[in-house]
């Protein structure tokens, strides 16, 4: 049996910036229609035809769900063309289904590519997460400490007070005692109604987006996603899987995660290096939206790379009938 080539990240990362493209792309016709799932569906499609389209061996690692609840992008699903490196994939044909749909800021297609075996295969579970942005010692925050402590923590590394530091928290009804105590430290408070991979990017860029730290339960695979774009920006992220019954536990172990009460660090999460893409679908913090104007349609996406840093912004602009 022949070994598979090498993951040729450079070679594969304008590849996988058209995949996130031809998502946004199609979801876009569905921006403000109010129908969740056909934005969802549409994106799923073009995500998975652009994919086939490229030389990999790649498995979806991180996807729509198990097989018998997505019929694409499911949980294990083989895509490429079958030459090529032996991939894991990680993606989110469209993170804000109902961004998307209300016409809300922050939607995004979002995919991630490593080599074979280096993704965490994270059951579709809730991950409770936190999230710091680059330049800061090992462990300044921890899920060990209390909201309150995180916030002191990081105001006393950043070198200012508490009053100046932010948090992205994910408004639900769960986060309830968790925001009183973060609003009880004098910490502003950004709450966001969808888009936890977004969430935690904000961390990564706290000059741009005025976002200092993540806290928060949200979906396990998102928080695999979140891990493999702070791999490339920059950035502290750790998640602790939540199991809410026995079919939860049941799902952990068929990915085989054996320690349930794991704390996986960011170099846990993703542990070799990784490409992320993601394209803006409406406009928000991070990318602009699908912009229209006669006879042209443009996306602008963010391309990075773990392996040397580099962070692009694409600007791709094409015309339409």
């Amino acid at each position: 049996m022949s070994e598979s080539p090498a993951f040729m990240d450079r070679m594969l990362s304008l590849g996988l910036a058209r995949v996130s493209e031809a998502a946004a792309l199609a979801s876009a016709e569905w921006v403000g229609r109010g129908d969740e799932k056909a934005a969802d569906q549409a994106a799923v499609n073009a995500m998975r035809n652009q994919l086939n389209l490229l030389e990999i061996k790649g498995v979806v690692v991180i996807g729509e769900g198990e097989r018998d609840e997505a019929p694409m992008l499911f949980i294990g699903e083989e895509v490429g063309t079958g030459d090529g490196p032996a991939v894991d994939i990680a993606l989110d044909p469209l993170e804000g289904t109902t961004l998307t749909a209300k016409d809300m800021p922050n939607a995004l297609t979002v995919i991630a590519m490593a080599p074979r075996g280096t993704m965490l295969h994270a059951p579709d579970v809730y991950m409770e997460k936190l999230a710091i942005g680059p330049g800061y010692a090992p462990d300044t925050v921890t899920l060990a400490m209390s909201p309150a402590e995180r916030v002191a923590a990081l105001a006393r590394a950043k070198g200012c007070e508490k009053t100046d530091i932010t948090v992205c928290i994910l408004e639900r009804p769960r986060h309830e005692d968790l925001i009183h105590e973060v609003r009880a430290t004098g910490a502003a408070i950004r709450l966001i109604t969808d888009g936890d991979v977004a969430g935690v990017i904000h961390c990564a860029e706290p000059e741009v987006t005025g976002i200092d730290m993540y806290m928060g339960s949200g979906g396990a695979p998102e928080g695999v996603l979140a891990a493999a774009a702070l791999k490339c920006m920059g950035g502290q992220i750790y998640g602790k899987l939540l199991f809410r019954n026995d079919d939860e536990r049941g799902r952990a172990a068929k990915a085989g995660i054996t320690d349930l009460n794991r704390i996986y660090t960011r170099d846990e999460l993703v542990t070799a290096d990784v490409i992320f893409s993601a394209t803006g679908v409406t406009s928000g913090s991070i990318l602009p939206g699908i912009k229209r104007e006669p006879g042209w349609v443009t996306t602008e996406t963010l391309l990075m790379r773990s392996k040397t840093g580099s962070v692009r912004r694409m600007v791709y602009r094409t015309p339409v009938a």
